[in-house]
């Protein structure tokens, strides 16, 4: 089929992000969205499963999200904020802390979900060198993944996303994702980190492993302890809830099924509805007041040009509005009740290894002849038959999940599920 003038516009000057250069499908054209569907430059819909990459919580082009972006627009689209302030930012930070745990202190904004990432890394490390103790080692999860700077990389797993660069990262000591059969093990191994090596903390992404752990999922009685561990021992405890904020596990945010509470949370994605880039780390005020101090090297020396872009915040507070609607959170309910019975439905197919499902996620693992992961050459088998179903799904590898904004229909959700039914049924 001949490229539009658009696609091959694209071909000639963009490269796009996870993307096979010589084997990838041409880009669809997208000119238009509008609540849970994509529109193409051929009026083709699209049922956008994955909320754009997880971010998009109330549907593509909200009215009330766009007036409100409109109105900071015209009043302070951009201002520095090294030295000044504005009313969106502090509100937002307000607003924020009272839906945090009540250990969280302070905000700190950043550009996106692995800013936020390496924010908090610094953050925890820069405190135990203010203190002039030498603790530097992290530790983390096998599966992780955190994001795709640096630092974000070398706390999250080694695999087909960091191969190239892994003998520039640093080292990380690993914990195995903990279960009830080796819980036990998991948390010997914890104490034999925290007793014979320097940690500054301990960074996880609570009850879901997203991007490296393809959706893996797990209890929050099996993370508290964990926690407490850490803490007990003044190991700095880091949540990082990219993924999970916001509801997408059917609590506001993942650490609302916790106990113990984290020493810093990192937020992104659907902070501002799917609207503009913007990253959050939260701190406690132990944290903070470490970097007080008439000595000026102790200074927290990071920030970006766009940190707490006025227009982002406002966005931001658009959609903390519509999150604590009423409607929204039956809708919440709807979707994550709509996923369990399906779950349920789906678990004994005899060509699904697994499924599992927590609030508005819904991840199905299935049997192949090839190793479970992020290359198996199930996923673009998947993408290319939902797309022509006109669904957007973006399985990662073997792993077909369903995470759809908020305002997603009762029919449109059925029809995701019946097409994964028959997809079971007609491709495997």
């Amino acid at each position: 089929m001949a490229l539009s003038s658009w696609q091959q516009k694209d071909k000639d000057y963009v490269w796009h992000p996870f993307t096979h250069l010589k084997y990838a499908e041409t880009p669809i054209n997208i000119v238009r969205s509008e609540g849970s569907y994509y529109f193409d430059e051929n009026e083709n819909k699209y049922i956008d499963g994955i909320a754009s990459w997880w971010v998009n919580l109330h549907g593509h082009s909200h009215p009330y999200i766009a007036q409100k972006v409109f109105e900071q627009l015209k009043n302070n689209a951009h201002s520095i904020f090294s030295g000044f302030t504005h009313p969106p930012a502090v509100t937002l930070a307000e607003r924020l802390l009272h839906h945090l745990p009540q250990n969280s202190s302070k905000i700190f904004f950043s550009d996106n979900g692995s800013t936020a990432v390496e924010v908090a890394l610094k953050m925890s490390l820069q405190y135990w060198h203010n203190q002039g103790k030498e603790k530097t080692k992290i530790i983390a999860f096998e599966q992780a993944y955190h994001g795709d700077t640096f630092g974000s990389m070398s706390v999250g797993a080694r695999n087909v996303f960091t191969q190239a660069f892994d003998s520039l990262l640093f080292e990380v000591l690993r914990l195995p994702l903990p279960t009830p059969q080796n819980f036990s093990e998991v948390k010997q191994l914890l104490q034999g980190f925290i007793e014979t090596q320097n940690v500054s903390a301990f960074i996880f992404e609570p009850l879901v492993l997203g991007a490296g752990g393809s959706m893996q999922m797990y209890e929050a009685a099996l993370l508290d302890p964990l926690i407490f561990m850490c803490q007990q021992n003044r190991v700095i405890t880091i949540a990082d809830e990219v993924l999970t904020g916001f509801y997408r596990t059917g609590k506001f945010f993942a650490t609302d099924y916790l106990q113990h509470k984290p020493d810093i949370l990192c937020l992104s994605k659907g902070i501002t509805g799917g609207v503009m880039p913007l990253g959050v780390t939260a701190c406690a005020a132990f944290i903070y007041d470490a970097y007080k101090s008439d000595d000026k090297t102790k200074t927290f020396f990071h920030g970006h040009s766009y940190t707490a872009n006025p227009t982002a915040c406002a966005a931001a507070l658009a959609s903390m509005d519509l999150l604590e609607q009423e409607e929204t959170q039956n809708k919440i309910v709807h979707i994550s009740s709509q996923h369990q019975q399906f779950k349920e439905k789906i678990k004994k197919h005899p060509r699904v290894l697994s499924a599992r499902a927590i609030g508005t996620i819904l991840a199905i693992e299935i049997k192949t002849t090839e190793q479970s992961g992020y290359l198996n050459r199930l996923s673009e088998k998947i993408s290319t038959y939902f797309i022509k179903k006109g669904i957007l799904l973006r399985p990662l590898g073997n792993v077909l999940y369903v995470l759809p904004p908020y305002c997603i229909s009762q029919k449109d959700l059925q029809y995701i599920y019946h097409c994964i039914e028959l997809f079971l049924k007609e491709e495997l």
